[in-house]
């Protein structure tokens, strides 16, 4: 199992933290993520290496950004 954080901008509530774990949750390979609007972040657990460019099309979906 991999570990990935990804830093978005834009959480603020529950809501929100669902609305980017439902779309982290469709890629491909993940089996859970955690959402967190207090520490804007996402814990990506995964079986393998995911591509950067589809967490960040997922976020956008969500209406979030990735941030550096």
């Amino acid at each position: 199992m991999s570990e990935t954080i990804v830093k978005i901008t834009g959480m603020t509530c529950g809501h929100c933290e669902g609305r980017v774990s439902a779309e982290l949750g469709k890629l491909e390979g993940v089996s859970e993520v955690k959402a967190s609007a207090a520490d804007a972040q996402a814990v990506i657990t995964s079986a393998g290496a995911l591509d950067a460019d589809a967490i960040s099309r997922a976020v956008v979906a969500a209406g979030y950004r990735v941030s550096a």
